[in-house]
């Protein structure tokens, strides 16, 4: 869309060029128009439409479904999407990095898609440990000892949880938007009031009204979100409406509740998970190879220098100048060189 200011300077250019034609045969040529911020990087978004046949294991306590990509013998790569997305996220990775051989892993977070709960009893708890030991149990499930971690959003933080809880069970890491462990003492703690205006959901899901809006209208608030974290990325409605389908996952409204609520210490989490958390508050660093990348999301941040000394291991930061949050679907091809690259440092 163009904006008025660009439609105004749009208008005197062609009002000038016009003036100059008047007074000489002679024209000068048009300079081509410079390229959007982060078009490059967008090479290859949206080349593919599907993500192949959903397979399901038990993991834990979920019936958990993904997407496998590659040989059964590549370097395993597990990706991890956000919220409010999905393994589409990836639909242009994944076959890019099993065509270099990798096998490539590609879950539903509790709370999508086919990802379903093993038991009814089962607290649908949306804390970032248990996040994590889901993936865990995906890993002891399909009998894989480490692998090259990517994600972003809470992809990212369970990454990162990973690494720092379990990290002979990490090769490598690939983490948009840096170190997103959540240290619920730092949660309490009020921002600026733009940067708050940004989380505005968050106070939203903490009430009954929110809980209602949110479930009668998921899918118009997703696309709302999808809008407003990445607002240069022209997506169509068939993509965003592949991701809404895993909306429809009957415990995805109460999960994504409770980690919101669970955030900013508005609901309990579980026993079995205290001790994971206790170490998680102490904001520990991370060792392993790991390649953070920064998004126009990220804003002041976007530098990587705030949580440079959280990584204390080989370490590159990379900046995607033009791309919004949805960083492997927006920008494919150098989110897949990250990962390869992760894995040589």
């Amino acid at each position: 869309m163009i904006s008025r200011r660009l439609f105004g300077q749009t208008i005197a250019a062609g009002a000038a060029a016009a003036s100059l034609g008047a007074c000489s045969l002679k024209r000068a040529p048009v300079a081509a128009p410079a390229p959007a911020p982060g078009a490059d990087l967008r090479t290859g978004s949206g080349e593919h439409t599907a993500l192949g046949p959903v397979k399901q294991v038990t993991a834990g306590v979920l019936d958990m479904g993904y997407f496998e990509f590659g040989p059964a013998i590549g370097t395993p790569v597990v990706l991890l999407h956000g919220w409010p997305y999905d393994p589409y996220s990836y639909v242009d990775v994944a076959p890019l990095l099993a065509a270099q051989g990798y096998r490539v892993i590609v879950p539903f977070l509790r709370g999508y898609g086919s990802t379903t709960f093993r038991s009814a009893q089962t607290v649908r708890n949306g804390q970032q440990s248990a996040i994590a030991l889901d993936v865990i149990a995906l890993l002891d499930a399909l009998r894989i000892d480490k692998a090259i971690f990517g994600g972003y959003d809470w992809g990212s933080r369970t990454a990162a949880i990973i690494a720092v809880l379990w990290p002979e069970r990490v090769t490598a890491l690939v983490a948009v938007s840096g170190y997103l462990v959540t240290n619920l003492a730092a949660n309490q703690q009020p921002l600026a009031p733009a940067a708050e205006l940004g989380w505005w959901y968050q106070y939203y899901f903490s009430t009954e009204r929110g809980v209602l809006g949110y479930t009668r209208n998921r899918h118009d608030f997703n696309k709302l979100i999808w809008k407003n974290a990445s607002p240069a990325w022209n997506f169509d409605d068939a993509t965003f409406d592949r991701s809404a389908a895993a909306f429809d996952n009957r415990d995805h409204v109460a999960i994504v509740v409770h980690n919101y609520r669970w955030r900013l210490s508005l609901a309990p989490g579980e026993p079995q998970y205290d001790a994971y958390e206790q170490k998680l508050q102490t904001a520990p660093p991370i060792a392993v190879p790991t390649i953070t990348i920064g998004s126009d999301f990220d804003g002041g941040a976007v530098d990587g220098t705030t949580y440079r000394n959280k990584f204390t291991g080989k370490y590159e930061h990379r900046v995607f100048a033009g791309i919004g949050h949805n960083v492997p679907q927006e920008a494919p091809q150098p989110f897949t060189q990250a990962i390869v690259d992760v894995g040589h440092l």
